[in-house]
């Protein structure tokens, strides 16, 4: 297990503000446009906890990497995108699989929760496909447990904010 992160985001009108303090005291701040009604940085969070994923971007945020250095690794490692089609490298694997997950749970939560998980991960597995992973393991479980924080995060982010530690 990595060190311990504390991370803070915070609403903004056009960005939001992720303030993240490593377990040494050290912080750093960064900015992250708007993508939904949710924070996409905090639903990487729900994901990653859920799931159990240290290698996505929280975990590696908490091994000591920065955002622009985990981009940078994203990008080496062959992060499939419209120009550059190809099978991702190991290293960025999990990150893939969590991203893709991001965006289904977004979905889900955008279109009201409330599909069955057949096709939740048929959805989920499709997407995988695009990107050249396999899909990471859904049960009905993990996908009450999404749900449950999505709705948490969803309480917290009405009052402007959402607090975590990783």
């Amino acid at each position: 297990m990595s060190a311990s992160i504390t991370v803070e985001i915070t609403k903004g009108a056009r960005e939001d503000r992720v303030t993240v303090t490593r377990a040494a005291g050290a912080a750093l701040s960064f900015q992250f446009p708007k993508k939904g009604p949710l924070p996409h940085d905090a639903v990487h969070y729900v994901v990653e906890s859920v799931m159990g994923l240290q290698q996505a971007f929280w975990g590696r945020m908490a091994a000591g990497q920065s955002p622009d250095s985990i981009q940078q690794l994203a990008h080496a490692g062959g992060h499939p995108s419209a120009k550059r089609a190809g099978k991702p490298a190991a290293d960025i694997v999990e990150m893939l699989q969590a991203e893709r997950l991001v965006e289904c749970l977004e979905a889900d939560a955008w279109s009201g929760g409330a599909g069955d998980l057949a096709t939740f991960g048929e959805v989920y597995a499709a997407a995988c496909a695009q990107s050249g992973v396999a899909p990471l393991l859904l049960d009905e479980q993990h996908l009450a447990r999404l749900r449950a924080g999505m709705e948490e995060l969803a309480r917290q982010w009405a009052s402007g904010s959402y607090r975590f530690t990783f």
